[in-house]
């Protein structure tokens, strides 16, 4: 999946990480409702409700989906409605017991309202809304290590202390899952792997997986006590042992996926890695939900032994649910997968859960007059990858690279000469149209926070020119790499041009000669001055040429200094493009 972990693990490692997993993973009790209505019944059909990439979106702020995924263009999203979708869809007829389950990144990259207050809003709304489990995507890392346990298992945070101090933070109710991320003192996992839940008497087990390749996409520094393993080996160990124990329907919840280009219900071209992951995933394994690409799909695959069965995702946001039908023999526990059935729902605003409105309400108010400070303005739409695709230049990723140059040019900031930026890590745009309550083309605080919630620091550092091309370069990096990503852009600073060319050879793609800086070729051998943040400086993003930098100097935290930026620059414009066919 990616260079960072062997393709192929040591027995001693893969057993120790299994024995880990299922000693910390008992089989739930049967809910209440869960008694068998009639033994003699032949079958249990279990309603699986899963969704993925939540991201700390509560409020119904977003945007629909896109065209090609939803033709209706309904308004669709915000934990409110999310959680009524869900209750509607539970009192359904047509299945015996229902569980609702999620593929990671429940927190993270997330808006001001959860972002703010390190995602314990998020944690508590999917609480209220009924999450059962969820496996640990890349996001979860963010923070660190440390930080995920606490949003675990509860606690206040280290520095900022108890937001409600006669209601600390309590953790979460569901358990996080990660069979693939063990712990390099001692090779236990960090969370536990596998999760058994029964519905009527019958046993489902769930196997939560990472992207593999975390570590190049959240600070080295965070995970690196922690070892991430191959998502299909780990799986595969997984599911032999869950079978060593009686457990016959087995469902692998996967932060990873693919990208197809059809409706929420298609699976028109479906993409590498999952692809790929699905056609190796044992087939004791009954289905695979997936998630990490914010896309909606599904397919049914050919396992290895050539038998079909479900690889789903639910796009993002809580704007769609996957509703699975896993109908299950219930002498054997064998999952019928030519009965089984799914569809994916959009989360559209009818009906407003109350409790969550109350969840909303209590965060905002503490959220007080900092969320609708209004910091800037601007005088256009401002637009950065909206449409998903990281790939490409974008107006809003080269407005912050300009931001990150105009915090660290001074000579005592660093001395800066360029700067550049992630696209994927340039979380909004900055529409004219009011997303809170603000004015149109005004800049709240809480849209700032939305650009750059990750809290890095700008990082100037010195690299040659044959340094920079080197940076540019690592821009498009094959699957095996870097998974469903291949291509990750970089916004680039005002003054700073290249032109790029898709049809090369990997490591060839910028166009000899032809990197600018205010007018002057680019030399080779000449250093420079380059402004980033501290996330790519380390080799985030597999940005690995940026190591190679010398004289680090650091600088502001990012929103700060974004913030400083709209203050001090109104009436902003989307700059025009810097890079020549990327």
């Amino acid at each position: 999946m990616t260079i960072l972990t062997p393709r192929r693990l040591g027995a001693t490692i893969l057993a120790a990480a299994c024995a880990a997993t299922l000693a910390a993973a008992p089989a739930s009790a049967d809910r209440p409702q869960d008694k068998p209505k009639n033994p003699k019944h032949k079958q249990t059909t279990v309603q699986l409700l899963s969704f993925n990439d939540y991201h700390g979106h509560l409020e119904a702020t977003d945007g629909p989906l896109s065209p090609a995924q939803d033709p209706s263009q309904t308004p669709v999203g915000g934990a409110e409605y999310l959680s009524s979708t869900l209750k509607e869809l539970r009192q359904a007829p047509g299945h015996d017991g229902s569980l609702t389950v999620a593929a990671g990144d429940l927190i993270g990259g997330s808006p001001f309202l959860s972002g703010m207050f390190h995602d314990e809003p998020s944690v508590e709304s999917l609480n209220a809304i009924g999450l059962d489990v969820s496996s640990v995507g890349n996001h979860e890392f963010d923070e660190g290590t440390d930080e995920l346990l606490r949003m675990q298992n509860g606690g206040c945070h280290p520095v900022d202390g108890c937001y409600f101090p006669d209601q600390p933070y309590a953790g979460a109710d569901f358990q996080w899952l990660s069979a693939n991320v063990v712990r390099k003192d001692n090779g236990n996992t960090l969370l536990p792997g596998t999760s058994i839940k029964k519905v009527r008497g019958t046993e489902i087990g769930f196997i939560g997986m990472t992207l593999e390749a975390t570590p190049t996409l959240v600070s080295p520094a965070g995970v690196s006590t922690v070892n991430f393993l191959d998502e299909v080996e780990t799986a595969n160990a997984q599911a032999a042992e869950l079978k060593r124990r009686g457990v016959e329907a087995i469902v692998v919840l996967l932060h990873e996926g693919g990208n197809q280009s059809g409706t929420i219900n298609d699976c028109n071209g479906i993409s590498e890695p999952i692809a790929q992951i699905a056609a190796q995933m044992s087939p004791e394994i009954d289905q695979i939900i997936t998630g990490h690409t914010h896309r909606a799909y599904i397919c049914s695959l050919p396992d290895p032994a050539g038998n079909d069965r479900l690889v789903t995702s639910a796009h993002d946001y809580g704007r769609t649910v996957t509703e699975t039908q896993l109908v299950i023999d219930r002498s054997t526990g064998d999952v019928d997968r030519e009965a089984s059935t799914a569809v994916n729902h959009l989360v559209a605003r009818k009906t407003k859960d109350a409790g969550i409105t109350q969840i909303i309400d209590k965060w905002n108010e503490l959220a007080g007059p900092l969320k609708a400070q209004v910091v800037g303005t601007h005088t256009d739409d401002i637009l950065g990858d909206s449409s998903g695709n990281r790939g490409i230049e974008t107006p809003m990723a080269d407005l912050v690279a300009d931001a990150i140059l105009w915090g660290t040019d001074g000579a005592d900031e660093g001395g800066a000469q360029l700067a550049l930026m992630n696209v994927g890590g340039v979380r909004e745009d900055l529409p004219l149209a009011p997303k809170y309550t603000e004015g149109s083309g005004e800049i709240t605080f809480a849209e700032a926070f939305d650009v750059a919630p990750f809290n890095n620091l700008l990082v100037s550092l010195d690299l040659t020119g044959d340094q920079i091309r080197q940076v540019l370069e690592q821009q498009y990096q094959p699957v095996a790499q870097r998974g469903s990503r291949p291509m990750l852009a970089l916004g680039v600073s005002e003054g700073f041009t290249y032109e790029w060319d898709a049809s090369q050879p990997q490591g060839s793609r910028v166009v000899n000669g032809s990197m600018v800086l205010n007018g002057t070729p680019i030399s080779p051998t000449q250093t420079y001055r380059v402004a980033t943040l501290n996330f790519l400086a380390d080799g985030g993003d597999l940005f690995t040429a940026f190591t190679q930098g010398t004289n680090r100097v650091g600088g502001p935290e990012d929103l700060a200094n974004l913030v400083a930026y709209f203050q001090a620059n109104p009436g902003l414009t989307a700059p025009a493009s810097r890079v020549g066919g990327l």
